[in-house]
């Protein structure tokens, strides 16, 4: 049987994930006491119809959450198969989102709401360190959530042994922390410099035409398909099933999306099955 542990900042997203987790037929338990894991593998294992489970844990637990360090030595002495998913967000994007859902933080009781995320960090620090999976909400939709944590979990027939994760962002932005490889492409010709290209994006013929009409470009793609054939295969033997590539130009609207849309095509040419997102596109 698979684990998941699904943690968050408060206001991240983690039950947004465990929803979509429960859709696809994973077992989910919200606030378990750490303390209580081991007794609940245990009594999952001896259901035979249990492949798949989830645990919510974060620091609404209170005093009980201090147990998550024996929790997680006993996974590891009992060579437990888990991920760790560990949902992330900005300060401010925290901030707003309570003030907009009215709700309290789980430490604002005794501190300012600023000081409590604070501190949420650094309670939450020993799994962030060992998260599987960081997933920053910061600037994502619910849609794009669930999207991911699809590509992440989801079975079936459409599943050909690895999804790869691809994704388009715009350096001023900052960089994805979901990242497992981040790919600078700004060194190519900038289509925001061409008038007639300029209010496009990379998901329109003539900016992806431009970017990839330069020889620059196809070489860079010709390397990029020869070392994601060598890495990918290390990523299987090491278990990280779903690896995200990022592509990173200024804006994250002409360069990046582009070189996204040609990797995952590269990708699906090799049977590859692919989730492409581009961060930044939604800024127009």
């Amino acid at each position: 049987m698979k684990l998941i542990l699904v943690t968050d900042l408060s206001g991240a997203g983690k039950t947004q994930a465990l929803r979509v987790l429960e859709d696809i037929g994973v077992y989910c338990v919200d606030n378990l006491p750490p303390i209580m894991i081991p007794q609940f593998i245990k009594t999952c294992a001896q259901n035979h119809q249990i492949t798949m489970a989830a645990i919510g844990v974060d620091t609404r637990g209170g005093t009980f959450f201090t147990g998550i360090d024996g929790a997680l030595l006993w996974l590891d002495q009992n060579d437990t198969d888990v991920d760790i998913l560990y949902l992330d967000a900005s300060d401010s994007v925290l901030i707003n989102r309570f003030k907009e859902t009215r709700r309290t933080h789980p430490l604002e009781k005794t501190m300012p709401i600023d000081q409590a995320i604070a501190k949420e960090r650094q309670v939450l620090a020993p799994l962030h360190a060992r998260a599987t999976r960081v997933i920053d909400t910061s600037a994502m939709l619910t849609r794009e959530l669930r999207q991911l944590i699809l590509s992440m979990y989801r079975s079936g027939e459409n599943r050909r042994g690895v999804v790869l994760n691809v994704l388009s962002f715009g350096y001023k932005n900052g960089l994805p922390p979901e990242a497992d490889v981040v790919f600078d492409v700004r060194f190519l010709p900038n289509p925001y410099y061409v008038p007639e290209l300029k209010e496009l994006t990379g998901r329109d013929a003539p900016v992806y035409d431009y970017v990839m009409s330069f020889a620059e470009t196809q070489r860079f793609m010709s390397k990029l398909e020869e070392l994601m054939t060598f890495l990918l295969p290390f990523y299987l033997r090491e278990g990280s099933k779903y690896p995200t590539v990022a592509f990173g130009c200024t804006g994250g609207q002409h360069r990046s999306v582009s070189v996204a849309r040609a990797f995952a095509q590269i990708l699906a040419q090799k049977n590859i099955n692919t989730e492409v997102r581009h961060r930044d596109l939604h800024d127009r």
